[in-house]
């Protein structure tokens, strides 16, 4: 039993942190805030590639957490709607400081791609799109794979220790490469993962837990803010309010609710930002009931959408744009008010469900069906990096004859030399290839 106790120390030292931030607390985490900063200004490559670069900057040159702490945090949030990079950012900076902090990191974190990209929808209409060339990015592709490829041999170690969870490598990287998209296939990985690895329960047996107090205030503000702005939204629709009162109310209702349902990413996200603004409001039925629903034109998001994936930062950034290009024709004032709307409805829901689902994950850590299940989930994370590295690596010319071939390659292999073997900080090397993809 001596060693089955020890098996539940391994999370004792991951303390909740105490819901308060003086102004000394708050001096002492400003290193940890900068950062945070400079990861938002050098994270290109979209989610996939944001865990690779979150392994280095935040366990291996500043180790704020464990290489395992922050597989499980990526893990966890995969289970919740919403943005799973911010999310997993969020708690890291919620494991250093408490509730202030981690909204303090989710600020930093969301600042500035919301910034470029709500600055977009200003300087849109005065860009031909043929201008906005994206040469500059063209060798991000193989870098993201070369962060992956560095975040998954770093994993390794830790989490692949025994039969069950090499076939769940190997199973959960076939799954994922061959379904890659899907929005249902990592959360129903992860979960199977769990149970698989519960099966056997000889050697942690459940030990007496006493139960633990829920605190639910922000689930409860979560359902209250979905329910509230779909209320409002629908008044305002069948009442027929004022312009700039009515579209604003629109705009945060339709917002939070992808913000709360969206599984699967900024892959799932874009697509339905594109039904329900561009696509939506030319239905026949939608005009007839709706004839002054939000609309964006499709070719406006078309360049979003394909800007956004040029960005630092994370990929539902893209709502600072859709917000300003919801009421861009009110004037600029109002155009920042939609910015601002999209940003906060978008970002809002994700973070209040970490928040409130990691504390009870945390109490859960000690039971042992959740420890059993840790050891699995640890495994699919591993073979959802190894797919996701093929995946982004297939769309890459390697095999031609070719100098951007063999450039690729030096791009995708140089990344993971320089993480795996030096010091050299991610933002140089995110720097290195935008020079690159410019000068050639």
């Amino acid at each position: 039993m001596t060693g089955v106790r020890a098996h539940y120390r391994e999370f004792d030292y991951i303390s909740l942190p105490k819901p308060s931030l003086s102004n000394n607390m708050l001096l002492r985490h400003v290193p940890f805030l900068k950062t945070v900063l400079l990861h938002s200004v050098s994270a290109f490559g979209g989610p996939q590639a944001h865990i690779g670069m979150m392994m280095k900057n935040f366990v291996q040159q500043h180790p704020y957490i464990t290489r395992e702490e922050l597989m499980e945090y990526n893990a966890f949030c995969q289970l919740l709607p919403g943005a799973s990079s911010t999310q997993t950012i969020t708690l890291i900076g919620y494991k250093r400081g408490g509730v202030p902090l981690a909204v303090l990191t989710l600020i930093v974190w969301i600042l500035p791609a919301s910034i470029l990209m709500g600055g977009l929808s200003f300087i849109l209409r005065y860009i031909d799109n043929r201008q906005l060339g994206t040469d500059i990015f063209k060798f991000l592709a193989p870098m993201a794979a070369g962060f992956l490829a560095y975040a998954a041999v770093a994993a390794f170690p830790g989490a692949i220790k025994n039969l069950i969870t090499w076939i769940i490598l190997i199973a959960g990287t076939l799954i994922t490469y061959f379904l890659f998209g899907q929005p249902w296939v990592i959360p129903s990985l992860i979960l199977v993962s769990g149970v698989a690895t519960n099966f056997s329960r000889k050697r942690i047996p459940q030990l007496e837990q006493k139960p633990r107090k829920i605190k639910w205030w922000n689930f409860w503000l979560f359902g209250i803010i979905f329910i509230a702005a779909g209320i409002f939204s629908e008044i305002a629709r069948k009442d027929n309010w004022p312009e700039p009162v009515r579209k604003p109310v629109n705009l945060f209702e339709n917002t939070y609710r992808m913000g709360s349902l969206v599984f699967g990413g900024g892959q799932v996200l874009i697509p339905m930002m594109y039904e329900q603004w561009s696509v939506r409001p030319e239905e026949d039925k939608i005009k007839e009931r709706n004839p002054k629903a939000i609309q964006i034109e499709e070719n406006d998001m078309y360049t979003g959408m394909g800007i956004v994936r040029a960005m630092p930062g994370p990929v539902f950034s893209i709502a600072a744009f859709t917000g300003g290009m919801a009421l861009k024709d009110m004037g600029k004032e109002m155009q920042a008010l939609g910015c601002l709307i999209g940003m906060i409805a978008i970002f809002l829901p994700s973070a209040l469900l970490v928040l409130f689902f990691y504390p009870i994950w945390h109490n859960m850590k000690k039971y042992a069906a959740i420890y059993r299940s840790i050891e699995g989930i640890n495994a699919a994370v591993v073979g959802i990096m190894i797919a996701s590295t093929f995946y982004i690596m297939k769309d890459i010319s390697f095999s031609d004859m070719k100098t951007i071939s063999f450039v690729n390659i030096g791009v995708f292999a140089g990344t993971f030399v320089l993480l795996q073997f030096s010091r050299l900080p991610p933002p140089f090397i995110v720097l290195g290839c935008l020079l690159l993809g410019y000068f050639l």
